[in-house]
């Protein structure tokens, strides 16, 4: 926030101490969103992709039950290799409940999808198994390499599915799983982004960066020197607000979601430390 002496003259319907940040996307498709964010804050651009790393929720397998697996692979090597197959969390993230907030005793449909596998290897020929096996019981939550195995429009295109264990003849591998509502915090599994990368002072005028040779050093795709001028002059009176985000997404979600709902948990938490602080001051008025 930048105060001001504006701070007398504010009115009801604007704030002119507080920063106006605008937004405008750069790129979007089915992998990755770019957009820039002017006039706010270092820390506000670090929280918000924190934000869409650690907290914002998707859906990912959490308990597994084997029922039967005589695979090289020991037991707890599988479930861990299922915890980290992404799976498409778009249509359905929204409408679960946290497990932990659910009225069930395990497992019912409000917070859990169920997923089954059972493979077994009947020839000489290795047996790949892989999350194309993988059968859910909600055709809305599917391995992210399955989704497009009938879409021909796809930008993916053709995709090969995560292999989860190799099987010799007469190996087996049978086992259930229920995948639940999370978000990175807890574990990585639930993380939605394959990466969020932001970037502000692309032509180094704040010299944060120091380059030995500026001449070897690659620009910016957002660098508005010419060409032959290798970072802007010195600014010692500039401040960063301009901030250059790049949001990629593993396949759980959509960018754009990932976004949406990145700033929907923000909101929440400053609501809830808004509601909090005024009940603590109500709570002090009390006391006095």
């Amino acid at each position: 926030l930048d105060f001001t002496s504006s701070l007398l003259y504010r009115t009801p319907s604007k704030m002119p101490y507080a920063n106006q940040p605008s937004v405008k996307i750069l790129e979007l498709t089915e992998e990755n969103v770019k957009f820039v964010i002017e006039n706010t804050d270092l820390s506000m651009a670090n929280g918000v992709r924190r934000i869409f790393i650690a907290e914002t929720p998707t859906i990912a397998i959490d308990w597994v039950q084997i029922e039967n697996n005589t695979s090289v692979l020991h037991d707890e090597f599988i479930a861990h290799r299922l915890g980290l197959i992404p799976l498409t969390s778009d249509e359905v993230v929204d409408r679960l409940c946290y497990s932990r907030d659910c009225t069930c005793d395990e497992f019912c449909p409000d917070c859990s999808v169920e997923l089954t596998l059972d493979v077994k290897c009947t020839d000489d020929q290795t047996r790949h198994v892989t999350t194309q096996d993988l059968i859910s019981s909600d055709p809305r939550v599917i391995p992210v390499t399955s989704r497009n195995h009938e879409d021909e429009n796809s930008e993916y295109g053709e995709q090969d599915d995560i292999l989860i264990v190799k099987l010799r003849k007469n190996q087996e591998l049978k086992l259930r799983a229920f995948a639940k509502k999370g978000f990175a915090k807890e574990h990585a599994k639930w993380n939605p982004t394959a990466g969020v990368a932001f970037e502000y002072d692309p032509d180094n005028s704040l010299r944060h960066t120091t380059y030995p040779r500026p001449e070897e050093w690659p620009k910016s795709e957002y660098t508005e020197l010419d060409e032959d001028t290798y970072q802007a002059p010195f600014d010692p009176n500039a401040k960063a607000d301009k901030f250059f985000i790049n949001v990629e997404s593993c396949g759980s979600l959509k960018p754009e979601t990932i976004v949406m709902s990145g700033l929907s948990v923000l909101k929440k938490k400053l609501s809830d430390l808004q509601t909090q602080h005024s009940h603590e001051v109500a709570a002090d008025v009390l006391t006095i």
